[in-house]
């Protein structure tokens, strides 16, 4: 059930940047519902909150893809594409205000309207984990800051996805 909206500049997914801390930080409004308004009390001292929302405009739900960092088709489970089984989506923002219910936030990745379902406050100690290996990511990471667009990774994703469904 969510507990308010995420209101961000971005009108399609398409339009939201996979790596918003790459792009000029887009602002946006995060409104939580009068009932759960309370819940806000400290979260102003922190310098970022991790927003847990419904991917609601993902309408196709994939166990194999390929993600914009690779070539290879993976499994969902080991990528962080949208398309899945539950539409959840998960990215740490960085919290600039609260004002009352509503959270003025930067570096935002979901579509205007996307339904939010919980706040946590970011802890980058917690969960905390020792000798993390990262997969197939390993190799890819370097790709991250090749440059700032993906469009072209999009557009061979899509033509995947076109590809997988027939």
């Amino acid at each position: 059930m969510p507990i308010g909206v995420i209101h961000s500049p971005y009108r399609r997914p398409e339009d939201a940047p996979r790596r918003p801390c790459a792009f000029p930080a887009a602002p946006a409004t995060v409104e939580v519902a009068a009932r759960y308004a309370a819940g806000l009390k400290d979260l102003a001292g922190f310098s970022h909150v991790v927003l847990v929302f419904h991917l609601h405009r993902s309408r196709r739900r994939a166990l194999l893809l390929k993600p914009f960092l690779d070539n290879k088709v993976r499994g969902v489970f080991a990528t962080r594409a949208p398309w899945r089984p539950n539409p959840i989506g998960i990215s740490v923002v960085r919290l600039k205000r609260v004002r009352g219910r509503f959270l003025e936030v930067s570096h935002v990745d979901m579509v205007d309207g996307t339904p939010l379902l919980d706040i946590k406050p970011y802890i980058p100690e917690l969960p905390r984990r020792e000798r993390v290996k990262l997969g197939w990511c390993e190799k890819a990471l370097s790709k991250l800051n090749a440059g700032r667009d993906d469009l072209p990774a999009r557009r061979t994703s899509t033509t995947l996805q076109r590809r997988t469904r027939r």
